[in-house]
C-alpha cells in the first residue's frame, strides 16, 4: 500500500490530460494529493484523467486554459484557490513542440512555444508561490527535456524555452529554499507514449538501458520531488533517459 504523505496537499499539473502529465496526476493522487488537472484544449481527456485522480483517492478539479496566456492563467489560479485553499505542488508540465525551419518561422510560431513552455513557468509561479511562503512548505516541479538542453533540430524555441526553464528553476530555488519551496527540474528522454504497446525499436536501441521509458518512471521521479523525503534536493535537473545522457 501506498504511503499517503502528501495527504491534505495539492497540486496543479498543467497538460494533464494525457502522457507524463496524467501520469504525475495520478501518482501525487496515489500520495494522497487533490489535483488541479489542467489542459489548453481536450476537456475530455483532461475529465478522464480526473477520473483518475478521484480513483486514486484524490479529489479533483478540471480548470482548462491556456497556461501561456496570463489571464487563463488568473482564471485557474482563482478557481484551484477557491476549490482548495492553497496549491502546494506546481508541476509545470505543458508543453509544444512543433518542427519548423528556423528562417521559416514567424514571430507567432516563436511566441506560441515560448509563452506555453517559459514564460507560463513565469505565471503559474508568481501564481502559486505566495500561498506557499505563507505556509512555509512548497514545491516547484518544472519540465525540460533531452533533446531541447542538447539543442533540439528544427526546434530553436524549444531549446531556447527550456533552457530558460533550467535558468529560472535555479533562480527560483535560490530565492525561495529558506522559505521552504524547493524548485528542481526533470530532463525526460525517450519516453513511451501511454498509448503505445511497444517501444519503437530504432529509438530504443539508441539507449543504453535498452528500451525506452514510460509516463510513470517519470511521475516517479515527480512525486518523490513531491514529496517531504526531497527537503534537501532543490536547484537540481534529474534526467530520466535510461543512461542517454550523462
Amino acid at each position: 500500500m501506498t504511503e499517503r504523505t502528501l495527504l491534505g496537499k495539492t497540486a496543479f499539473v498543467s497538460g494533464s490530460g494525457q502522457n507524463i502529465g496524467r501520469a504525475v496526476a495520478v501518482s501525487l493522487a496515489q500520495l494522497g494529493c487533490n489535483v488541479v488537472v489542467n489542459g489548453a484544449a481536450n476537456k475530455g481527456a483532461a475529465a478522464e484523467t480526473a477520473d483518475l485522480v478521484e480513483a486514486a483517492g484524490g479529489k479533483s478539479l478540471v480548470a482548462m486554459g491556456d497556461v501561456g496566456q496570463p489571464d487563463d492563467v488568473a482564471r485557474i489560479s482563482d478557481l484551484a484557490l477557491s476549490r482548495f485553499g492553497t496549491v502546494d505542488i506546481l508541476v509545470n508540465n505543458a508543453a509544444r513542440r512543433p518542427h519548423k525551419a528556423f528562417l521559416e518561422m514567424s514571430d507567432q510560431d516563436w511566441h506560441g512555444v515560448v509563452d506555453v513552455a517559459l514564460t507560463a513557468v513565469f505565471h503559474t509561479s508568481r501564481a502559486f508561490l505566495p500561498g506557499m511562503v505563507d505556509k512555509g512548505w512548497g514545491r516547484i516541479i518544472n519540465f525540460a527535456g533531452m533533446k531541447a538542453i542538447k539543442g533540439y533540430f528544427e526546434g530553436a524555441p524549444i531549446s531556447a524555452a527550456k533552457h530558460g526553464v533550467w535558468g529560472l528553476t535555479k533562480a527560483l530555488s535560490t530565492e525561495f529554499a529558506s522559505k521552504g519551496v524547493t524548485v528542481n527540474a526533470i530532463s525526460p528522454g525517450q519516453i513511451r507514449k501511454e498509448t503505445a504497446t511497444e517501444d519503437d525499436p530504432g529509438r530504443a536501441a539508441r539507449i543504453p538501458a535498452g528500451f525506452m521509458g514510460q509516463p510513470g518512471d517519470v511521475a516517479a521521479v515527480a512525486s518523490f520531488l513531491a514529496s517531504p523525503a526531497s527537503r534537501f534536493v532543490t536547484g537540481q535537473m534529474i534526467a530520466v533517459n535510461g543512461g542517454e545522457t550523462t
